[in-house]
């Protein structure tokens, strides 16, 4: 039996020294714009005197509480608690969403069924904080009258309303509304 041919070692590699890299040192000065803390002021101001605006309760703007802008309570803009701008809410973060109590199916357009079209018409609606359907935007349609016929028929639904810290509110939810021919 013949034994294997052994294999020259590699000569092991030179190991590279590591080299001091000088400090980089940037030109940085940590200060605020406006020596004076104004709660509510996005931009530097020339007024000498604090101006939280005509509202009351602290906030800035003509509102009523601690926030910025129209609204009441601690939030920003027309809208009133603590979101940001007058409009309603999304589930999710604390929003639990609405229930469906009643929901009323769409009827084909005669158009729609001599086509033979199927699908989903997907709608963006606003539940409000009584049950009811408010605004309604189609965000897919299938045409042929079936989008006409989607959005009559959820204006008809009802829900149980959207929770926020246990009160009622006005959300937005996607719902679709299915067409299938039998």
């Amino acid at each position: 039996m013949v034994a294997p041919a052994e294999t020259p070692a590699e000569a092991p590699k030179p190991v590279l020294a590591a080299e001091q890299l000088p400090p980089i040192i940037a030109p940085v000065v940590a200060m605020p714009g406006d020596a004076r803390d104004r709660t509510g002021v996005f931009e530097a101001s020339t007024a000498d005197a604090e101006s939280h605006g005509p509202g009351t309760g602290g906030g800035t703007g003509s509102g009523v509480g601690t926030g910025a802008g129209e609204g009441t309570g601690t939030g920003i803009g027309p809208g009133s608690g603590g979101g940001t701008g007058g409009g309603p809410y999304r589930p999710g973060s604390g929003v639990e969403p609405p229930t469906i109590l009643r929901e009323v199916r769409p009827t084909y357009t005669e158009a729609a069924r001599q086509k033979g079209i199927t699908g989903e018409v997907v709608l963006e609606i606003v539940v409000q904080r009584d049950g009811s359907v408010g605004a309604v935007r189609v965000l897919h349609g299938l045409g042929s009258g079936l989008d006409e016929r989607a959005v009559e028929a959820v204006r008809q639904w009802r829900f149980g309303p959207a929770r926020r810290l246990g009160q009622p509110v006005d959300v937005v939810v996607e719902v679709a509304v299915e067409f299938k021919l039998r």
